[in-house]
């Protein structure tokens, strides 16, 4: 493992532990050469996936990106890191295993973003819909909230008071 210190290939782990459901092992290193620490993440990939894009382009399945979309839904909303990382998982090992093809569709993968992010938080999942569908209009709005089933608990939050203004 190359250090990001000095760039170094000669490191030793010190520590190895398994995340929680065992899909990731995080290893602690420290280079031999400047005595840097760091911490490398190894998980499982079963193949190398490509997205291909609405407009035919292909490009590789790239986590980050996926991570950083959801984590913009989620964005000032009751969803911790450790909730987006097993969102991200999930949807990738899906897609490994559930396709027969190396090659998946951009819509697939928004596909199910949108039907994780509604289960984990539907406020995440319309803000998600509304960039990944292009909303243009306030009536595309409604008309996926419409969709939205009720939630089944008792809401006895305070509700938002807004000023009395011309606008409301």
């Amino acid at each position: 493992m190359r250090c990001p210190y000095c760039n170094s290939t000669d490191s030793r782990v010190t520590d190895s532990r398994p995340d929680t459901e065992d899909a990731i092992i995080r290893r602690r290193r420290v280079c031999n050469q400047c005595g840097a620490k760091f911490t490398t993440v190894e998980r499982v990939q079963m193949r190398d996936l490509m997205v291909r894009k609405n407009s035919g382009k292909l490009e590789p399945f790239d986590r980050e990106k996926l991570r950083r979309s959801i984590k913009l839904a989620c964005r000032n909303r009751d969803v911790g890191d450790e909730q987006i990382e097993k969102l991200v998982t999930s949807i990738h090992r899906r897609l490994e295993t559930e396709t027969a093809d190396d090659t998946v569709s951009s819509a697939l993968v928004g596909q199910m973003v949108s039907d994780s992010l509604l289960n984990l938080d539907p406020i995440a999942f319309v803000r998600f819909v509304s960039v990944y569908r292009k909303f243009s209009h306030i009536s595309d709005f409604k008309k996926i909230i419409a969709q939205i089933p009720e939630s089944d608990t008792d809401d006895n939050s305070t509700t938002c008071q807004l000023p009395k203004t011309s606008l409301f």
